[in-house]
């Protein structure tokens, strides 16, 4: 997953200084999770997975599925990645870009991880928390997982914040052994 990850930046790098040179960051923000949605659905999934299905159909296939939704670089960044086999890539691209521009625009995504519901109050003392530690304007996005026992995960980027009882559990175990 991480060398998909590894392939996929030097693409999202790409888009983004493309983007911002055109300043349309948003638009491409739209394209790539478009393509993204277009590339996951099971259907198209397995014809991009066919070995029998050149690279020419399949691209004309997914010009016409695309055509009304992306522009002209869009459909030639469509192109690049048909013709180096990296269609696979896009949700790898599509989360690196949105990275690379939230880096910019100054604020950060973090995914809440919680074992029970977060109330409003709790929601706002967190974002403020967070964005003191991380130094930016944060977005935060709440799911629940009741496997955690107690306490709550956060991600932002590349960091993580373990402050469940599973985790805490799992330290436990390996400082044991």
């Amino acid at each position: 997953m991480s060398e998909l990850a590894t392939l996929a930046r030097p693409y999202a790098a790409a888009v983004f200084k493309r983007a911002k040179e055109s300043a349309k960051t948003a638009q491409w923000s739209e394209t790539l999770a478009f393509l993204s949605a277009v590339v996951s659905q099971p259907e198209l999934n397995n014809i991009i997975g066919n070995p029998k299905i050149g690279r020419d159909k399949l691209l004309g296939l997914l010009l016409d599925v695309c055509q009304a939704q992306i522009d002209g670089e869009g459909q030639n960044f469509l192109k690049l990645l048909v013709q180096n086999g990296r269609l696979g890539l896009l949700p790898f691209i599509t989360k690196s870009y949105e990275e690379y521009k939230a880096e910019d625009e100054g604020y950060v995504d973090v995914e809440v991880v919680s074992a029970y519901e977060v109330t409003q109050a709790e929601a706002d003392n967190l974002t403020s928390t967070l964005g003191k530690l991380l130094g930016k304007s944060v977005n935060v996005h709440v799911t629940l997982d009741e496997s955690l026992i107690a306490g709550i995960l956060v991600r932002a980027g590349d960091r993580v914040f373990d402050g469940t009882i599973r985790g805490q559990l799992q330290n436990m175990h390996k400082a044991l052994l």
